[in-house]
Order: structure tokens, then C-alpha cells, then sequence
């Protein structure tokens, strides 16, 4: 069975944890306001073939800065390792590796211009591999607030102790959701064939669209912050597995403390991942029931279905008002998105 994929973003209807934002702002008014720094959490050991680039990047992407890395190195831009994917519309903190075994590095000042500037450059033993991150920090002013601060205080106050519902934001899914009709296209054998690279990040914009569609079931009815019978359970900040026990009297506990979460599915082939029963099953069926066609799709592109944790913790969560602006800090485990944090507080 299909459904039609609607233009637009397509997380703005998704349903909100915490009664919606109270709020009204200006995001990103510069890219100073929307400040990221990257946690790999090990540094460069200080010999080996690669090069460990730790760099600062304003109104830049990835990808841009990995192409330019390479050029100047020499090498293929494969040859070049991150470990995550950062916005353009900010001011970033990332690090790169670049293979260059038995050669001498270039100049990497010959990089730096207004938009770019490179802090640190070490050797180090291995590549940067994607995946290969604890977290982001994130320092982000929403400019000319307006609304009723009591009641966004008593939200920030529920968004430090509970999280908020762990969606994926909608630089996943491309400019106005296009990675959606493309998806379609892809999964039905229409248009033009994609490249690797554009197959990868398709691929993944139909996992998180269907991740969503369970999440937002869960929202709707109260469960994305507890456990329901037959549910795969995540231990915070890993990807370590369990199944819920309603005989095990620390799952509640845990679960206030944020300490477990419950899970939702990545769609894809059978796998070493836990497969949910009763009650959570029922939901993530029904969630689904209109998108066999792109779970089939997945399987069939050799997709591993996983599984991912439906809240997420908001760690460090600092606030500040001056005049009509707040500022906010908090930081974020690794594959988590700034904008579901700020959807529950501030409507830009």
C-alpha cells in the first residue's frame, strides 16, 4: 500500500511533548547565534598516516569543507574522514582526517578564509569514520522573543527533566521535504538513477520519515516517554538492547532518571536488532500500515533495519534572558537534531 508524500516540511506537524512553543523568535540571524562544537570524545594520538584537522567553519557545510581538504591535500575526497554532518547556517566546530601516509602535509592555512579556519593539525593512527561521535554542544540565541516567558520557564524547566520526543529534524529530509518525493521516485524505478552518495542520504530520509510516523503515534497518545508492553528498550547514549520486563521493578526509576528510553524502529532487513511485541508492535504497524512500499524498498536496497531511542535527554540545559533575547545551551548525544529541542519552546 502507498500514500502520497505532501510537499513542505515535513515536521511541522508533527505533535509536540510539552503543550507547543509559547514562543515566537528569530533563528539564525547570523551564524554566530547558532554555535555547534563537536565532541568526538578522544583527541589525535600524535602519530600515524592520517592528519587530524580540528576546524571552525562559518556558513559552510561538510561536505564543502571535506572537498576542499582533499584538493588541497591531493587525495581523493574518500581519503577524507568525519564523523558527522554539520549545517551550513552556523558557526561550527568539526574535526577531518586526511590519509596521507609517508607524505608531508601542505599549508593548511593556504584553507582559511573568513568562512573557515583551522585550530589545530595533528598526525593520528586511523580515519575519522562516520558514527564515530559522543555528541554536540550547542549555544543558540533566539533574537526577538515574544510570548509568555512564565509558561516557556515552566517548559524549559519539563524539557531539562523529561527531554523531549527524539525526532529527526528537517535538514534530514532536504530543502521543503524534496528528499521525500524523491524517495517515492527511487522506491517506484522512476527518474534519474542517483548516485551513491545521493542513494545513501534517501535512504536514510526515508528511515527517519518512518521513524517519525511511529514517534508522532506515540506522542499523540501519551507512551514516547514510557514503556509499553512488548517494547525494545535503550540504554541512554548507547545502542545496547533489552526487552521490557513489567516484573522488573527498576524499569520505572530508570526511566525517570533518563537513564533508559524505549525505541522505535529503523526500518530495513531483519537484523541483529531486538523486535518489538504486543502493545509496541500494534503501534508501530499501525503507524506504518500505509508504507509498506518504502519498508519493502528499504530491504530491497540492503538497508539493516535497527532501532532508535524515542526521547531524548537534553543534557546541560542552560537558559538566559536579556532584553528579548534568550539564549540557550544545552548538548546533545550524537545523531540528535537542536531544532526538536527548540520546536517545544520557540515557534520561529
Amino acid at each position: 500500500m502507498s500514500a502520497e508524500i505532501p510537499s513542505g516540511d515535513p515536521t511541522l506537524y508533527l505533535p509536540f511533548a510539552h503543550g507547543g512553543p509559547v514562543l515566537q523568535g528569530y533563528l539564525r540571524t547570523t551564524p554566530e547565534g547558532f554555535v555547534v562544537e563537536e565532541e568526538l570524545g578522544y583527541q589525535a594520538s600524535g602519530e600515524g598516516e592520517h592528519v587530524f584537522l580540528k576546524v571552525r567553519k562559518r556558513g559552510r557545510n561538510t561536505q564543502e569543507v571535506a572537498r576542499a581538504i582533499a584538493k588541497l591535500a591531493g587525495v581523493s575526497q574518500l581519503a577524507v574522514g568525519y564523523a558527522g554532518l554539520k549545517d551550513r547556517h552556523a558557526l561550527t566546530t568539526q574535526h577531518f582526517s586526511v590519509q596521507l601516509p609517508g607524505r608531508e602535509a601542505p599549508d593548511w592555512a593556504a584553507l582559511e578564509d573568513d568562512s573557515l579556519q583551522v585550530l589545530s593539525a595533528e598526525r593520528h593512527h586511523r580515519k575519522i569514520r562516520r558514527g564515530s561521535l559522543q555528541g554536540n554542544r550547542f549555544a543558540i540565541r533566539v533574537d526577538r522573543v515574544q510570548g509568555d516567558r512564565d509558561r516557556a520557564e515552566q517548559s524549559l524547566q519539563r524539557i531539562a527533566a523529561a527531554g523531549v520526543p527524539n525526532y529527526f529534524g528537517a535538514q534530514r529530509f532536504g530543502r521543503e521535504g524534496q528528499n521525500l518525493q524523491r524517495v517515492a521516485e527511487l522506491f517506484a524505478g522512476r527518474g534519474r538513477k542517483p548516485n551513491r552518495e545521493k542513494r545513501g542520504l534517501l535512504l536514510s530520509a526515508a528511515r527517519s520519515q518512518l521513524f517519525n510516523q511511529v514517534l508522532a503515534s506515540r506522542v499523540a497518545d501519551g507512551s514516547w516517554d514510557r514503556a509499553l508492553q512488548g517494547d525494545v528498550m535503550l540504554l541512554a547514549g548507547s545502542q545496547r538492547q533489552f526487552m521490557y520486563d513489567p516484573e522488573d521493578a527498576t524499569i520505572g526509576p530508570r526511566l525517570d532518571v533518563l537513564d533508559i528510553h524505549p525505541s522505535g524502529p529503523l526500518c530495513g532487513r531483519p537484523s541483529r536488532a531486538l523486535v518489538p511485541e504486543s502493545d509496541a508492535v500494534s503501534i508501530e504497524d499501525q503507524a506504518l500500515q500505509d508504507r509498506s512500499d518504502w519498508i519493502e524498498g528499504l530491504q530491497r536496497f540492503g538497508v539493516d533495519g535497527d532501532r532508535r531511542a524515542l526521547r531524548l535527554a537534553v543534557e546541560d540545559l542552560h537558559w538566559d534572558w536579556t532584553g528579548d533575547v534568550l539564549q540557550l545551551e544545552f548538548r546533545l548525544v550524537a545523531g540528535a537534531y537542536a531544532t526538536v529541542v527548540l520546536r517545544e519552546i520557540v515557534k520561529p
